[in-house]
Order: structure tokens, then sequence, then C-alpha cells
């Protein structure tokens, strides 16, 4: 979406950036009535917090399920605030995105099982563990099990990244490189999503990679950074 992120408040006249405090309310006197004035631009990266330390708390006492279930709970709803635009400025997916996507889809598998084995179980924890400070297991820690779950959270990443970058490149034009390197980031996640995520770890995080590589590319022209890009899409082929 477009919006004015720089406020001023009508009432007292308070200005602020949106983009900083996430917040409509005047951080002076806490109005909500204000006037943007900046133009429009595309923002479409929210506050979120993402904080799982009251689910941390529990591992002694809660059984796994219910943990899974409020983990689930907070990764969705930091995920679903969470975009790579801010006031009109692209960025990288970033570890805690990717950890909170990933923590999202291991949860589901988790809560809905009746047995979960101990290197599941670790894998899990150590999710919780560190998820929302960016921290994922190596990919040789993942489980052949839960190959699913980070490859479809590596493809769900990539995928919005690919939707955010059309609307941050609305109205510039992108090379014939550019398009394409885009169009084939693409093609890897509808593989991956028919594979239900099945893909090894390593390759799921080598598609993040290149993306993240693009992304260089875009923001600052940087010609090396789109060889790397291609480069890394042409060892997952």
């Amino acid at each position: 979406m477009k919006i004015r992120g720089e406020r001023e408040c009508t009432a007292c006249g308070t200005r602020w950036s949106y983009y900083e405090t996430g917040s409509v309310g005047c951080p002076a006197c806490g109005s909500l009535r204000s006037v943007g004035v900046d133009e429009r631009t595309e923002h479409t990266d929210l506050e979120a917090e993402f904080d799982l330390t009251p689910v941390r708390a529990d591992v002694d006492g809660a059984a796994t399920a219910e943990l899974a279930e409020r983990a689930r709970e907070r990764a969705t709803a930091y995920v679903r605030r969470r975009g790579f635009v801010r006031g009109g400025e692209l960025r990288p997916i970033d570890d805690d995105y990717l950890a909170a996507a990933e923590l999202r889809y291991v949860c589901g598998v988790v809560d809905g099982r009746m047995d979960v084995d101990d290197r599941e179980a670790l894998y899990f924890l150590s999710l919780l563990r560190g998820a929302d400070a960016g921290d994922r297991p190596a990919p040789e820690a993942v489980p052949a099990s839960m190959w699913g779950p980070r490859g479809l959270a590596c493809a769900d990443a990539v995928s919005e990244f690919r939707r955010d970058v059309r609307r941050w490149a609305d109205g510039r034009e992108l090379s014939a490189t550019e398009r394409s390197l885009l169009e084939r980031l693409g093609d890897h996640v509808r593989r991956i999503r028919a594979l239900d995520g099945d893909v090894p770890p390593r390759s799921a995080d080598r598609l993040v990679e290149a993306a993240r590589e693009l992304g260089v590319g875009l923001r600052d022209g940087n010609e090396e950074a789109l060889s790397h890009a291609r480069e890394l899409l042409d060892g997952l082929e």
C-alpha cells in the first residue's frame, strides 16, 4: 500500500514518521488526527513484535502440542504484518522473517501429530529457543521429516519478496536480466510448493540467497549481485 508516512499532528503540531513508530497516534499528545506531509510511498513492512519468551517460559510444564499452538499464533501474527518495502525502500528477506515463517510451519506439523520423535522435538525446541532472534537450525540439523516446513517457509518468503519487488518497481523499468531472475525465482517457488516443500534444506536456503542477491542488484544497480543470483539459481537446476 502507498501511504504518507511523514505525519503532522493537527492538535499539537508534532511531526513524526509512521515508518519508525508504526502508529498513527501522535507520540507527543496521543491524538489520532494528523496529516501527511510527504508524497505517498509504497510501504508493506508494518511494525510487528515477535517475542516467544512467554512460550519458552512454559517449556518444562506444558505439552509440546500446546507450546506449538501458542508459538504458531505468535509467528503467524508476526509474518502477516511483515513485508519487504519500508518507506519506499526495498528491504532484504531478513532472518527474523525466515525463522518465524519456518516456526509457523513446524508448529503446524508438531501440533497435528500424535507422536513426535526426538529429532523432531529437538528441532522444534531449537526454533522456539531462537526464532525471535532470527536463529534457525543449520541445514544439516533439519530432520528429513521436516524438510517440508523448511522448504515451504523459504518458498513463501521468496514469493512475498517477489510480490513486493513488483510493488516497489511500479513505474521503474526493470532490465531484461532483472525480469528474468524474478521469473526464475517464481518458477522455483512453484516447484517447491508442488513438492510440499520437500527439498534439501540447502536448496531451499539457496533460493532465499538468490532472492537476497537479486534485491541487492535491484536496489544498488549491482551487476555482480545479479550475476551471483543467476549462479545460485543455475545451481538449483
